[in-house]
């Protein structure tokens, strides 16, 4: 039999369309994120629309605020995260959890991280990522990934893959976690020099995000918070570490022939469909009817210890 090694086969690497490495700045109500996707460097790369990886510390959050048509995908790093929005949903997330959110029509939530005991901060990364034009208004849905349903590839003495959407090393994720096809992988490296390779789908965007250390791909270093984003001229990503304890997320999505028309949170196909949703928030219409009375119970901080009640009765 194969081993798990030699089942992330990759004949040919994707050149590097651009790199660089992420600035952070403030976002929300007093938290700070290292921001690539969305900024002027790289104003989106379809299906993306921002990635950031945020860092925040109560009582600072992100208070209630608007979403259309986009997906968003949060993963908890560390410390906590807890949700809320205005159709009643709530939730913590945990480190390793991630929350797979349709906005569709219409939501407004509010994410604000979870007073931790030992006074840590939570950090994460958080994806926007657009929808079919054909799906912008579909109704919000959520998908919470609980760490604990995430395949762990172990490819090497050195090496660990989470296969959080996809296929990777022989392993493959739980499926239909959101409507436009992603795939998320996050790389775990112990030591320096250490081998990695992920096939990625033909008509997938594909960047790498460097969390924590240094990688080489096609003898260049790409050091710590780079954003490596690749032409589709290839079947994948192949490199090595250049540094120990590295950590970094290859992630790809299906890339549709469709116009981007963005207004912060709010996407769609035309000039006039974004001036209809802004419209729809302002009045309460369309979706948004609970906009203008919904308050969050979660406004008021989460503590550790108030985390139980946030969560399925398994945990």
């Amino acid at each position: 039999m194969p081993s798990e090694m030699s089942l992330n086969v990759v004949n040919k690497v994707r050149s590097v369309l651009k790199h660089f490495v992420a600035i952070e700045q403030s976002e929300g109500a007093g938290a700070l994120v290292k921001r690539s996707i969305g900024t002027g460097q790289m104003r989106n790369f379809p299906p993306f629309l921002m990635l950031d990886n945020f860092e925040v510390t109560p009582p600072a959050g992100f208070p209630e605020h608007p979403h259309h048509g986009q997906e968003t995908i949060t993963y908890v790093l560390r410390g906590m995260m807890a949700h809320e929005d205005f159709t009643g949903s709530k939730g913590v997330l945990r480190p390793g959890d991630l929350q797979f959110m349709t906005a569709g029509q219409a939501i407004v939530h509010s994410e604000i991280p979870v007073k931790m005991d030992n006074g840590e901060s939570t950090q994460g990364l958080q994806l926007w990522v657009d929808l079919p034009n054909d799906m912008k208004n579909v109704k919000p849905r959520y998908r919470d990934l609980r760490r604990e349903e995430i395949p762990l590839a172990t490819p090497s003495d050195s090496l660990k893959v989470k296969v959080i959407s996809g296929e990777s090393y022989g392993l493959k994720s739980l499926a239909e976690l959101a409507y436009t096809p992603v795939e998320f992988y996050h790389f775990i490296a112990s030591k320096k020099n250490t081998e990695f390779a992920q096939p990625l789908q033909d008509q997938f965007s594909s960047f790498i995000y460097v969390m924590k250390g240094s990688i080489n791909i096609s003898n260049k270093e790409y050091p710590e918070f780079s954003t490596i984003f690749f032409k589709n001229d290839g079947d994948g990503v192949k490199g090595f570490t250049t540094s120990d304890d590295a950590e970094f997320a290859v992630i790809s999505g299906k890339y549709f022939n469709q116009k981007v028309v963005q207004y912060g949170p709010f996407v769609e196909s035309s000039r006039e469909n974004i001036i209809d949703v802004i419209q729809n928030y302002q009045n309460g219409a369309n979706g948004f009817e609970n906009a203008k009375t919904w308050s969050p119970v979660i406004k008021s901080g989460v503590t550790e210890s108030e985390v139980q009640q946030y969560l399925p009765k398994s945990d």
